[in-house]
């Protein structure tokens, strides 16, 4: 399985599949970060890799001492198991 890729001049962080992508886009203000949407392929569903996305973005923006926003449901829900 391969790493996530960060990909900030596209807000971005993906995941390549063998027959496609997942991804996990944000937007930065200032300080805030929103992570706007988060996707994988119907045919890798339930295998995690959502959360590792997911994971690797909040990752991201604690290291950078960014405010965390979610208007990604997914986002959100990993937020409120205090993820």
């Amino acid at each position: 399985m391969n790493a996530v890729e960060h990909r900030p001049d596209e807000q971005l962080f993906i995941l390549s599949l063998d027959d496609g992508q997942g991804h996990l886009r944000y937007q930065i203000n200032g300080q805030d970060i929103d992570f706007t949407s988060t996707y994988v392929p119907g045919n890798w569903r339930g295998r995690g890799l959502a959360r590792k996305l997911v994971d690797a973005g909040l990752g991201w923006a604690r290291q950078e001492g960014l405010n965390i926003h979610a208007s990604c449901w997914y986002v959100q829900k990993v937020l409120e198991r205090g993820g």
